[in-house]
């Protein structure tokens, strides 16, 4: 094996592990749990059945997800522009521009979540195949057209050239699909195949048994009236041509590290719930301890009583919980925060992209990949140009504190945290004066809430 192809072996187990993980945070509990051993360990000591009772009682705290979830809407809490340079006969097609139902706004809102959540996301432009069809005027009587297709990282199995330098960009892209055909009068089956994308050129390739041997076969094949690949790559955070990784994955990591210490804390509140019986020179082999009974004890220095832990470990634990989830805001809040160099959001983006927060910065590859994809639409039926669109970028915060305060607001807004803790965080943030207190602002809450109703 060479030296390149060990690289590439490499970056390839190492772009399936952090899918598999992002996979799992994204899923919640349900998919925490089936992933068992590899995000909760069996500690050496634990037996298989004490493991599997510790995991079937876990749950996620859904850090991760709601940072995505909260982070990727930025972007897209107004609607997209179009520029006037986008064609008339685009315009409609825009509305249902994959051909599902999904305008190109609610479109690429989750090509983003896409991208922030897994580091890249892909949009292929396809064109239904023509099959009787000869002209283009028979193509626009029958309705076909070009349309937008979301293309998950994990179903780009490979393309060329690796390394892309020249203007040519992709010469083969391999994609795995999953199309739904008749089963029967009142069924229909799901069948996997790969599709092979070259310059003008198409391949579907299935897998066929034959003497008890299964093997890829093609399936079918055609040729394309564009000559490129009309495939467009949006990068979460870049690493190089068709390569990223996500812009939180150090989040991510942190809330599987809170998802194991949230099962050991659980697990030691049950062990503090449960006190140990301990009897001492007592010579009754059976022992009925309860309401309505008694224990006799004929030796000077018997003795019976309940055996408990003290708290102190569980204490710890909630405070390493509370630590782990302060880091958390805080790794999402960065992302919002406008780094050194201009005073006001709008000379950021207008002056210097290093002024730029990151997510400013990710909402900007997204819109550079729709317009991308815009003329890749256009080039499929010979329209000059695909022309422009502006997604809203006018967000970011001066200070970690602004940011993070901003992701402490939509955690208590979905209830992921108490309207107290809110407070709390605050307060430690130098947001409200240290001098408030939490009852004393509830009574001022309570008896100013008649006014504010009646206004």
């Amino acid at each position: 094996m060479t030296d390149a192809v060990r690289k590439q072996s490499a970056e390839a187990a190492k772009l399936n592990e952090d899918c598999a993980l992002v996979t799992a945070l994204l899923g919640g509990t349900k998919a925490m749990r089936a992933a068992g051993k590899t995000h909760m360990p069996q500690w050496p000591s634990e037996d298989d059945e004490s493991h599997k009772m510790r995991l079937s009682v876990a749950t996620l705290f859904p850090a991760y997800a709601r940072t995505i979830d909260v982070l990727s809407a930025k972007p897209f809490s107004k609607p997209l522009t179009l520029g006037e340079d986008v064609p008339e006969r685009l315009k409609p097609w825009l509305q249902n521009v994959d051909l599902s139902g999904r305008d190109l706004h609610s479109f690429l809102s989750e090509i983003t979540q896409e991208a922030m959540g897994y580091g890249f996301a892909g949009i292929l432009v396809d064109f239904p195949k023509a099959g009787n069809l000869v002209t283009k005027a028979d193509e626009q009587a029958a309705g076909v057209r070009p349309y937008f297709v979301q293309v998950h990282v994990q179903n780009i199995l490979g393309w060329l050239p690796k390394n892309a330098t020249s203007l040519d960009g992709l010469t083969q892209l391999r994609l795995l699909e999953s199309v739904s055909e008749p089963n029967g009068d009142f069924d229909t089956k799901e069948i996997e195949q790969v599709r092979v994308l070259g310059c003008g050129t198409w391949q579907t390739w299935r897998q066929r048994e034959t003497a008890g041997k299964k093997d890829w076969v093609l399936h079918e094949e055609g040729a394309t009236t564009l000559k490129r690949i009309a495939f467009v790559p949006v990068y979460g955070k870049r690493l190089g041509y068709m390569q990223a990784t996500p812009p939180l994955l150090e989040l991510a990591h942190a809330n599987v590290e809170h998802w194991q210490t949230k099962s050991d804390r659980q697990t030691n509140l049950h062990m503090l719930s449960v006190p140990i019986l301990f009897a001492r020179m007592l010579e009754a082999a059976i022992l009925t301890v309860g309401v309505g009974s008694a224990v006799k004890a004929d030796h000077p220095d018997a003795d019976m009583k309940y055996v408990e832990m003290s708290g102190v470990a569980v204490e710890a634990g909630r405070l390493v919980l509370l630590d782990l989830e302060d880091q958390m805001r805080q790794a999402g809040a960065e992302l919002l925060v406008i780094k050194p160099g201009n005073v006001t959001v709008s000379q950021t983006l207008a002056d210097n992209e290093q002024g730029a927060c990151a997510l400013q910065k990710i909402a900007g590859n997204v819109e550079d990949a729709a317009d991308q994809a815009l003329q890749l639409m256009a080039e499929w039926v010979n329209e000059p140009e695909g022309g422009h669109v502006t997604i809203f970028k006018d967000f970011g915060a001066a200070t970690l504190a602004e940011a993070s305060a901003e992701l402490l607001f939509k955690g208590a807004s979905t209830g992921l945290l108490s309207a107290e803790s809110y407070f709390n965080e605050l307060k430690r943030r130098g947001i409200l004066s240290p001098d408030l207190d939490w009852e004393t602002e509830q009574e001022r809450i309570m008896s100013a809430a008649p006014t504010l109703m009646a206004a």
